[in-house]
């Protein structure tokens, strides 16, 4: 796992704050309390252009799953694999800027059971038509499936280019559903006009209790033209977790089932009315685990997002 700055890991900060692994803050790792087989369904939310239902929490790939032929950590990672699945996971979220991530994921599905559910969302970033359509073909190939739930546009790269072969694609059925990312704000004002005027299924951006500048213009367009909405960087790469570091959760969190500051994070996110899914990135069977409970039992209201966002302002 990528460790945090200053050396500190998210499974140093747990054990330091004791948050994983008492009841009062987590789900204790050796039992968790969302059992390997839940007997409860997942938090879903419809894909508006559609209304085809996803898990509210699904695994990105960045950083985690780019590991090469490295076996021994590929064994780690097919647990974290079926663990995701094991929970009631859907949505895996890859791109070729992931170095060989997609690689990686094509070949532990290939062995991993229960994936019935499996909504592959991926990414074309290059310049030029045909270097577009080869890489996504390269894309399909390395991820085993003979046709994309959702092809995405990675950071608005030649994004004009690319969107025209992405809506020839999906009128040919290649790929099931068009979406466009980025993951930096200054390329907000951009994204706004293309969602205000190109026919989108998707849109993924950063968002979090700490940075809700897309509460102001992305998530209220979206709404609007009813665009999905997935949630890249929701731990805003460990810097959530750095500033509770030593803070315990409030109380009150249990009224919302939430046990650990994971789950918070989560839970806050995919709260958000025009959010469909959050796509936090682990390579630790113990942080899956984790952060798929935020996908179980009950979210906070809108008045509980408030008391969540006074309460992280404060510690």
């Amino acid at each position: 796992m990528k460790k945090f700055r200053q050396g500190l890991t998210r499974r140093r900060f747990i054990q330091q704050t004791g948050g994983l692994f008492t009841a009062t803050l987590a789900w204790p790792l050796a039992s968790c309390s969302v059992p390997s087989k839940p007997d409860t369904k997942p938090i879903t939310k419809a894909i508006p252009k559609t209304g085809e239902q996803l898990p509210v929490i699904g695994m990105g790939t960045s950083r985690t799953f780019d590991v090469g032929n490295n076996q021994k950590v590929r064994a780690q990672l097919a647990q974290v694999l079926q663990t995701f699945f094991d929970h009631g996971g859907a949505v895996i979220d890859s791109s070729p800027m992931y170095g060989n991530a997609e690689q990686v994921v094509g070949d532990l599905l290939a062995t991993t059971k229960n994936t019935q559910r499996l909504f592959t969302a991926t990414k074309v970033w290059t310049w030029g038509r045909q270097e577009g359509i080869d890489q996504m073909l390269l894309s399909m190939q390395r991820m085993g499936v003979d046709r994309i739930d959702l092809m995405q546009i990675h950071n608005l790269r030649d994004w004009q280019v690319q969107l025209e072969t992405l809506q020839a694609w999906k009128s040919e059925g290649k790929i099931r559903y068009i979406g466009i990312t980025t993951s930096h704000q200054r390329q907000h004002d951009e994204l706004e006009v293309i969602l205000e005027t190109e026919p989108l299924d998707f849109v993924q951006f950063s968002y979090n209790i700490a940075n809700r500048k897309a509460e102001q213009r992305l998530l209220p367009i979206a709404a609007e033209r009813n665009i999905a909405v997935l949630v890249n960087r929701p731990f805003q790469r460990g810097d959530l977790f750095r500033k509770v570091q030593g803070k315990s959760l409030p109380d009150w969190a249990g009224e919302f089932d939430c046990q650990s500051w994971a789950q918070f994070f989560l839970k806050y996110i995919v709260s958000q009315p025009q959010v469909t899914c959050a796509i936090p990135a682990t390579r630790k069977e113990s942080h899956m685990v984790d952060n798929m409970a935020a996908g179980f039992g009950r979210l906070p209201d809108a008045a509980m997002r408030k008391r969540m966002e006074s309460y992280f302002e404060t510690v």
